[in-house]
């Protein structure tokens, strides 16, 4: 069996989230933090040895005080989040056991997983090397210019073959370290991003738009419906 660590990514600035003494991770959903509906979606998983959750050394003290008890019962590893989210990863990355085939990196501000969304982009991953969940665009883009602080329409994009990457992104242990050891000053937005600057394709595995991120105060309202909602894995299967 093909083994997996999970870097859970609790370490961003939460700039768009409307509550500035609590960061996104750490709000209650469904009368817990969001990080630990994230997490707890990998730690009953045989095939997942490690789960470790970057935060931010700003937020350590306050972090521990508030959900220690919590981390030490689910066993989790910290490690400590940087500047920039791939600063984060690095770090997460310095910390996964050597025997550990496969690394998934998700965010903590995404609670809404389903088990089979794991057991699909984890699957892809074995056979590729590379895959990430991603929902495909379905909405009219629009590219827009600014002048001054009105935006304006400059063009239709086709919206065909365009998909919005989410998270888990679960990549070959010695290819997302490859890919972090050769980066440079390169700013990715994201890991497979990273990936493929090394010449590896990354499967793109098809993912329903209920696995929101976590970004305003409305997105808990949103999660609290989605949560019960969740597709299940067929019983006995």
């Amino acid at each position: 069996m093909k083994t997996f660590a999970v870097l859970i990514m609790a370490a961003g600035e939460s700039r768009r989230f409307s509550d500035p003494f609590t960061k996104k991770p750490f709000v209650l959903l469904d009368n817990r933090p969001v990080w630990m509906h994230s997490a707890e979606r990998f730690l009953k998983r045989p095939d997942v040895k490690q789960v470790i959750l970057v935060v931010s050394p700003d937020d350590r003290e306050t972090f521990l005080r508030k959900f220690g008890a919590n981390v030490a019962f689910l066993e989790l590893e910290l490690a400590d989040g940087g500047k920039e989210r791939f600063h984060s990863v690095e770090n997460g990355l310095k910390k996964v056991q050597k025997e550990v085939d496969y690394v998934a990196v998700h965010d903590a501000a995404r609670p809404c997983l389903s088990e089979l969304w794991i057991d699909d982009v984890f699957e892809a991953a074995i056979q590729h090397g590379a895959a990430i969940l991603a929902a495909p665009i379905t909405g009219t883009i629009k590219r827009a210019k600014k002048e001054g602080e009105t935006f304006w329409i400059e063009d239709t994009v086709s919206r065909e073959h365009l998909w919005e990457a989410q998270t888990p992104q679960v990549f070959r242990k010695d290819l997302l370290e490859k890919a972090y050891r050769e980066r440079g000053d390169f700013k990715a937005t994201d890991d497979a991003q990273l990936v493929q600057r090394l010449g590896q394709k990354v499967q793109i595995v098809p993912c329903d738009r209920m696995n929101i991120k976590i970004t305003t105060k409305a997105d808990i309202k949103l999660a609290e419906r989605i949560l019960p909602a969740l597709p299940k894995p067929a019983i006995g299967f």
